[in-house]
């Protein structure tokens, strides 16, 4: 055997599965085709959030004077050097994760792999030249791409997916966003600061529709705010790429309406890279699309897993790392726990922010709870008005007869570094009752997950 573990994909799920198996004493290897680090690093999760950090400082500048500052003259985004910049921080990332590959002694076999049977990977190099590799455990993480729309085929210059809209040479004029999730909504919200007139097209009634309706609205409302163009409740039919501009055809409740724009961005929904790695022929069971796992990730088939995009579950970098985790785990005989879906925070990083982890309030109600809701908003937080960032608020959902915490779900400035302290609380089976009496510093936006929580039980002070 070559290796004890071997995985395809070096994505936030693989990479982090190598590593945690090589300091468990085995000898792991990665087979990756393209970037170290995968799409998240290099196409998605860090190379958005700079880009992202860039149209932040370019929002504050617009808004000096609100801080008194005076600042000459109108501000201009360097688009092709936020686009340069994005790009450094990603190729340094990449670098910090082949670093943590040498540290660990972790192979890095570049190629794409298949699995040939249950213990052998064969990986073709760039010139074609094909390598068998032994491997005790075999561990699929190949991730996931933007998955195409009928009616809407990406051609990479007007229709494009994330990978284009991370890389794009001038800032366009105008765009349609198909698709409102966390990656349409984030590019929503950072071409629109920038300039560009944006239109965002969600099917559902509301947008970043697996959010509490709360602050699925709240959002809605600071997108019109900002000026950015919202429909819900509609579908994007064709798209005519023939002239100049795009003709997008919409079905809305009215009828259909002609959007025209620059640039189309699918952004509705990934599509799982399972082609081309060996499931038909190793006999890996697949369902609604995705490779079937049970809670330790092992698929039906002997010394063969998955984890990350191609298994059921959030499509998160995160979920990604932490069953690459468990999975090792299992595999070295440790006891790890299995992972609790319903306690994964997800974030979503526009302005204002989302973070959420648990149940929202109607799946609390649908759960047979019956509930208790504590909100707070950011208008009475302390902190929030000295940032100029007053949009937003807390809301908990709590068991009503043990006054256990069901889900938190979050609005505003700052909330994606708020949410982890939810997470720790639900796992913890924390009562509303613990968090009122945990000391929250002041002044902090935190002190909304406190007061949050008071309101619950008729005990909050500054509303």
């Amino acid at each position: 055997m070559n290796y004890d573990v071997l995985i395809i994909g070096s994505g936030p799920g693989g990479y982090v599965a190598a590593i945690r198996a090589a300091r468990l004493g085995m000898k792991a290897g990665i087979v990756e085709r393209s970037e170290l680090g995968g799409i998240c690093l290099n196409w998605g999760c860090i190379p958005t959030k700079s880009l992202l950090k860039s149209a932040q400082v370019f929002d504050y500048i617009k808004h000096a004077g609100e801080y008194g500052i005076s600042v000459s003259g109108n501000p201009v985004p360097d688009f092709p050097a936020m686009i340069r910049r994005s790009r450094e921080v990603a190729g340094a990332m990449s670098k910090g994760v082949q670093f943590l590959l040498k540290k660990n002694k972790i192979d890095h076999v570049a190629g794409s792999g298949r699995i040939a049977d249950t213990t052998t990977v064969e990986v073709t190099e760039a010139d074609d030249k094909k390598t068998k590799l032994k491997a005790r455990h075999i561990i699929l993480a190949t991730g996931a791409r933007s998955r195409e729309l009928p009616g809407l085929k990406q051609d990479g210059k007007k229709i494009i997916g994330y990978r284009e809209a991370l890389v794009l040479e001038k800032l366009p004029g105008s765009m349609v966003v198909v698709g409102s999730g966390a990656i349409g909504s984030e590019f929503a919200h950072f071409y629109n600061t920038l300039g560009t007139k944006v239109t965002l097209v969600e099917f559902l009634p509301n947008i970043v529709p697996l959010e509490d309706e709360e602050v699925s609205k709240q959002l809605e409302r600071s997108f019109k705010k900002a000026g950015m163009t919202v429909m819900t409740n509609s579908a994007v039919e064709s798209a005519d790429i023939s002239g100049k501009k795009c003709k997008v055809k919409v079905k809305t409740k009215k009828g259909e309406e002609l959007v025209e724009a620059d640039i189309v961005l699918s952004a509705a929904g990934i599509t799982p890279n399972i082609e081309g790695i060996g499931l038909e022929e190793a006999g890996v069971e697949l369902e609604n699309g995705k490779i079937k796992v049970d809670e330790f990730y092992r698929t039906n088939v002997k010394g063969i897993y998955a984890i990350g995009d191609i298994v059921h579950g959030p499509a998160l970098a995160h979920v990604a790392s932490a069953e690459g985790i468990v999975c090792v785990e299992k595999i070295a005989g440790k006891n790890p726990l299995p992972l609790d879906y319903n306690n994964v925070p997800a974030c979503t990083y526009t302005s204002p922010e989302i973070a959420s982890a648990g149940y929202t309030e109607k799946q609390a109600k649908e759960a047979g709870y019956e509930v208790r809701v504590g909100r707070f908003p950011y208008t009475a937080s302390g902190k929030a008005s000295a940032s100029g960032h007053k949009e937003g608020f807390v809301k908990l959902v709590f068991d009503d007869r043990y006054g256990e915490l069901l889900g938190a779900h979050m609005i505003g400035d700052n909330v994606t570094e708020m949410i982890a302290e939810m997470v720790v609380a639900r796992n913890l089976e924390t009562t509303g009752h613990e968090i009122i009496k945990s000391v929250h510093p002041h002044p902090t936006m935190s002190e909304a997950i406190m007061e949050a929580a008071a309101a619950a039980w008729g005990e909050v002070i500054h509303i």
